[in-house]
């Protein structure tokens, strides 16, 4: 079995946010991973990251660039 490398290509404090580049990144065929690293008693503390497969990774920050651009 090979194991895959993930790579972060996008973080955020808010799940949200995480949670529409992830749909963005599946609409364009990328298989997508949401890691959420936040306090479960004070959310304000910790990051939400996502993470693709290291052969999609730049296709994967190019695409959420260009997405969340008009932020």
């Amino acid at each position: 079995m090979q194991q895959e490398e993930w790579v972060k290509v996008y973080e955020s404090p808010m799940l949200h946010q995480a949670t529409i580049a992830q749909s963005i990144l599946k609409e364009h065929h990328i298989e997508a991973v949401i890691l959420n690293q936040q306090d479960s008693s004070y959310i304000t503390i910790g990051e939400i990251s996502v993470y693709v497969a290291l052969k999609d990774s730049i296709a994967a920050i190019n695409i959420i660039e260009e997405a969340f651009s008009d932020d």
